[in-house]
């Protein structure tokens, strides 16, 4: 008996009465396949149809069979399951197990969900984004079309309280949440030491599953973040067990993914006869819902990749993340389902309480192109309408309606269109699924089958070698789908590209069986079918914002290329496209400056000026060009930020040409004006005037700010009318500045400038001295301390209100004393400075009283004092 069959009771009185259950459930109790067989047998269900929705391809067809064997019956039967690709239903089936995105199929084309008595939504917790929508769409479809539909919920790590709140049928009503217990034996958790520096993750557990092998018995299951590293891992553990009488016999290395063929998982998940111990090789696929025979060793990476989306370049990418505390949780449960167990974690146990919770829900993350299309084929285009467990994030929603539009898939008004609901029809991505619609149209269908086939599934080129190149060419792949090139087999993963040609071939079935009703493509002078260049063309298509264009040459060295969206991407110069001017790309890491291009196809230009021509945007553009220091006016045509023509404007408006020398002059600086010193000292005579505050009386300076930052910022109301016909720097020396600053200051103002900042002062010797405003905060006056005698008192400005600052000089013009009280200096500082200039300039008279004796600029005459 499994744990789970004690809650069974409860659980069928509840959706008796109730329209929708929340179940929570160790791994191990046995809620994938007895909950939906017990429903079977409820009265409220009146012969109608479950639904249970696994998150994974995998899950689902072993949940199937799993079922199916327990009512002793071949899969289709009373348990069927549908997954892409792949149907296994008869009219008898009464329990399909499928896939989100085949829910997302049957509710969108049926949201009634007739003849359906319930929807199972297992493994909720993992939070891909077709069980989020699937959830949304069935709670509409509830509250609008099905009061009786009933929604289950089930998993083992979950908010059980928040779920319930979320399904329950009024806001004050939360769904029921049952508990069941468990079976799990006692699991030893062994954690290890912090990586070294530089040290691979494949190196570590390939050292632990050897250690395990010798200190523990039974089958071991590894979980590592992808294939990539599953394949590594396999080659290792092949080169490094020992002898094959002493273990390899007795070993069997089984990977475990959702690409590998449908043999290769059944093997993993079965056991082996002969006693033959395996060591199943596995993503994050085999945490829940599967089961493994014979595991009582769990070795945990810690890892597991997820898709990020960059909202900015509109790129999505496979990373590498940290499992969370709940996944590693999971992981640890599969070492104690049999009998006790031993998990190996691969980091410290420290950081075990730093890792997150919870895993974060896909739709937070992931590429929303798929749900944006699906929400307008629904009718509620930003999903406002619906509730969500998390709400998708608008920024990456918006982003993804744009795509849509620019694809044709959504029309100005943001409704779905004619070809978008062609696009949902054939189940891809809706980029490939763009891109097939439109070979299709082109004569290319073939090849864009093959292409949506090979961009939706790994790569099936062989990892190159360290310190080779990549090669990025997709023509080379198509080829190899296609089986109409010559190519060597040793470069291509027999499996992936077995693969990608049953996938090319079920597009295509599936493209003859829709009737083309609308054109795929933007308004063109000619269609005509796509030649040597149809790969780049049909990825342009799907890609149109990664049409790039070279901006240096290849060779030794790297290829840099500008994509349509304004980002950067590079190619290794040794890559036989890095001489190509022109590229479709598919594939990109997301380095934000130079992202590395993963996979692309050449494309000529004359194909992008036919297949985006509605796009094509003819500018005038005229910008300061900051080398040459001049103004540019050239006649464009680009294709976003990539430029197809371009040629010198003609004649361009003499304004637009001023604007542009203006934004000259902010980018250099005001200094590149010709300013004199003249100048300098008028800008700094008004800026010590409005220093000083003064008003006109009604609280606000009067004195314009002539600071940097202001002039800079309001030069087209200045400098503006003084600069017709500049275009170039060489051009400002003729530009008439001092007309221009003295209309900041009204007539009135320039007379109170010359009467309260006046250039020059006339002393006591009868010289008139220049004023000094650009030194400090004070005017300076630098006077020789002889010609200043008789003067009782410091000279002011503005009007009285300012002493000046004067700067007594010796008969060499060297500063002897600093002062703005002359008064105390005569009495206070002159006798020192008198004992001190007597003797350094004897020609020179220096008398005992300075405000009786007269002004002097000269030496004295005979030798008396």
């Amino acid at each position: 008996m499994l744990p789970v069959e004690s809650v069974l009771p409860e659980l069928l009185r509840v959706l008796t009465d109730r329209k929708a259950a929340v179940l929570q459930a160790s791994p191990g109790a046995g809620k994938t396949t007895c909950v939906p067989l017990a429903l079977l047998k409820a009265p409220w269900l009146e012969g109608r149809r479950i639904l249970v929705l696994e998150p994974r391809r995998l899950a689902a067809r072993a949940a199937a069979r799993r079922m199916a064997a327990l009512l002793g019956e071949e899969v289709g039967a009373t348990v069927g399951y549908r997954v892409r690709l792949e149907s296994r239903v008869s009219a008898v089936t009464r329990i399909e197990v499928v896939t989100g995105g085949v829910f997302i199929r049957q509710i969108q084309s049926d949201p009634e969900l007739s003849g359906v008595g319930v929807v199972v939504f297992d493994e909720v917790h993992e939070r891909s984004l077709d069980s989020d929508l699937g959830l949304a769409l069935s709670l509409e479809t509830r509250s609008a079309l099905r009061e009786d539909l009933r929604l289950l919920a089930m998993s083992a790590t979950l908010d059980g309280a928040a779920l319930a709140a979320f399904l329950g049928e009024t806001a004050s009503m939360a769904a029921p949440v049952i508990v069941g217990e468990g079976r799990s034996f006692p699991i030893e958790t062994r954690y290890a030491s912090a990586a070294r520096p530089g040290e691979r993750i494949e190196d570590r557990v390939v050292a632990t599953i050897r250690q395990a092998l010798i200190e523990e018995s039974g089958d071991i299951l590894v979980f590592l973040p992808g294939a990539a590293e599953i394949r590594r891992v396999q080659r290792q553990l092949s080169e490094s067990l020992p002898s094959r009488s002493a273990v390899e016999e007795e070993v069997e290395i089984l990977p475990l993914y959702g690409d590998l063929p449908q043999d290769q998982q059944d093997r993993a998940l079965s056991s082996i006869v002969g006693g033959r111990r395996k060591v199943v090789l596995s993503t994050s696929i085999a945490e829940t819902s599967l089961t493994i025979e014979g595991i009582r060793v769990v070795v945990d990476s810690g890892l597991m990749r997820v898709p990020r989306f960059d909202v900015r370049g509109g790129m999505a990418r496979l990373e590498t993340v940290r499992a969370s505390q709940a996944a590693t949780d999971q992981r640890r449960g599969r070492a104690g389902r049999l009998e006790p167990g031993v998990c190996y974690r691969l980091w410290p146990e420290p950081e075990q309480r730093a890792l997150a919770p919870f895993t974060e829900p896909e739709i937070l993350a992931a590429d929303l192109a798929p749900l944006a299309l699906e929400l307008a084929l629904w009718g509620d285009g930003d999903g406002s309408g619906l509730s969500w467990l998390t709400p998708p994030p608008s920024t990456s929603l918006a982003q993804a309606r744009t795509l849509l539009k620019s694809l044709g898939a959504l029309d100005d008004h943001g409704r779905i269109t004619a070809h978008g609901r062609r696009m949902v029809g054939l189940g891809a991505h809706p980029r490939l699924a763009h891109m097939i619609l439109c070979g299709q149209e082109l004569g290319a269908e073939e090849e864009a089958c093959a292409l949506a086939a090979l961009l939706s599934d790994r790569d099936i080129v062989r990892n190159h070698r360290a310190g080779e190149p990549r090669d990025v060419d997709l023509r080379l792949r198509v080829d190899a789908v296609l089986e109409g090139g010559r190519f060597s087999e040793a470069l291509f993963d027999r499996g992936a590209l077995q693969q990608a040609r049953r996938v090319a071939r079920s597009w295509k079935g599936q493209l003859a069986s829709l009737r083309r009703k609308t054109s795929a493509l933007d308004a063109r002078g000619e269609i005509r079918e796509l030649g040597a260049d149809a790969v780049g063309a049909l990825v342009a298509l799907a890609y149109p914002d990664r049409v790039a264009q070279r901006r240096s040459s290849g060779g030794s060295g790297a290829a840099t290329y500008r994509l349509q969206n304004g980002r950067g991407g590079v190619l290794d110069g040794l890559d036989a496209l890095a001489t190509e001017e022109w590229l479709a790309v598919a594939s990109l890491d997301g380095d934000r400056r130079d992202a590395r291009i993963f996979l692309a196809a050449p494309l000529r230009e004359e194909t992008i000026r036919e297949l985006f021509v509605a796009r094509l945007e003819e500018q005038e553009l005229l910008f300061w060009d900051d080398r040459e220091k001049i103004v540019v006016a050239r006649r464009r045509r680009c294709l976003g930020a990539l430029i197809l023509d371009d040629a010198p404007l003609s004649n361009p408006l003499p304004e637009r040409i001023t604007a542009v020398a203006l934004e000259g002059v902010r980018r250099m600086g005001m200094k590149s004006l010709p300013w004199t010193d003249v100048l300098e000292e008028w800008r700094a005579r008004v800026a010590f005037l409005r220093a000083l505050d003064l008003s006109d009386g009604v609280g606000e300076t009067v004195w314009p700010d002539l600071s940097d930052e202001t002039l800079l910022a309001t030069l087209e109301d200045w400098l503006a009318p003084f600069f017709s016909g500049v275009s170039r720097v060489g051009h400002f020396e003729k530009v008439d500045l001092a007309a221009a600053l003295q209309t900041l200051l009204p007539w009135a103002l320039q007379q109170k400038l010359e009467e309260w900042a006046p250039t020059h002062l006339t002393v006591p010797s009868g010289s008139r001295v220049r004023l000094d405003y650009r030194s400090g905060e004070h005017p300076i006056l630098a006077v020789r301390l002889q010609e200043m005698f008789g003067l009782p008192g410091t000279p002011t400005i503005a009007g009285g209100r300012v002493p000046v600052l004067l700067h007594l000089l010796s008969p060499a013009h060297r500063p002897m004393q600093v002062t703005r009280d002359l008064a105390g200096f005569w009495v206070n500082g002159y006798p020192s400075v008198r004992s001190d200039l007597r003797g350094r300039y004897p020609r020179h008279s220096w008398p005992d009283d300075p405000l009786t004796a007269p002004p002097t600029a000269r030496t004295k005459r005979g030798a008396g004092r």
